[in-house]
């Protein structure tokens, strides 16, 4: 009777530990960190414009290039900006450029069951470097899922929402890629950084 206490009592010891470890874990990579301070950057630089803070403030004016689906929907691509740590992201807006209900079909998901797990999303596209003969997938978190704009509702005639998608990033040579989503037709845009 004592043996099994003691398992019982080293186990629930284990389980203490192994919380402790992940809440301070949690905390240290959670908050206070350069995420704070970007908000703040960007706030004040809008201020200084004059103009009010939008979801789409930081993408070109121009779009970079607009892919067609089906049922209205409308791809409009904005930005692909290189960022120092590896990863381009491309962002923009689906709207619905159709006179009824669109619903983003679950083929843009792609075909990969560890994506379409998880809903809905952009997890299909990928980025065609036509010189240096390479195609670039969405890239995926550590449970899987995919690092785009995920579940989407549906969207009434007329409707939008940004979006976004992150892929690894070219080298630095590589100026342009095709984007390629399934369903829609293809686009080549200019990557920036």
């Amino acid at each position: 009777m004592s043996m099994r206490f003691t398992t019982k009592a080293r186990r629930g010891m284990v389980v203490l530990t192994t919380a402790a470890v992940l809440a301070v874990g949690v905390a240290g990579c959670g908050g206070g960190g350069d995420d704070d301070k970007q908000p703040k950057a960007s706030t004040s630089a809008s201020k200084e414009k004059g103009s009010d803070p939008s979801a789409q403030e930081n993408q070109a004016e121009e779009p970079l290039t607009e892919l067609k689906g089906p049922g209205g929907l409308l791809l409009t691509i904005t930005s692909a900006v290189r960022d120092s740590g590896g990863f381009l992201t491309v962002g923009g807006e689906m709207k619905n450029d159709g006179s009824e209900v669109a619903i983003v079909p679950a083929q843009l998901s792609g075909n990969e069951s560890e994506i379409i797990r998880n809903g809905r999303s952009l997890g299909g596209a990928t980025l065609v470097d036509s010189k240096g003969k390479k195609r670039y997938y969405v890239l995926r978190d550590t449970d899987g899922r995919p690092l785009t704009t995920t579940n989407f509702p549906n969207l009434k005639s007329g409707e939008s929402l940004p979006v976004f998608m992150q892929f690894p990033a070219p080298p630095s040579a590589t100026t342009e890629v095709s984007v390629q989503l399934p369903m829609f037709a293809s686009g080549t845009i200019q990557i920036s950084g």
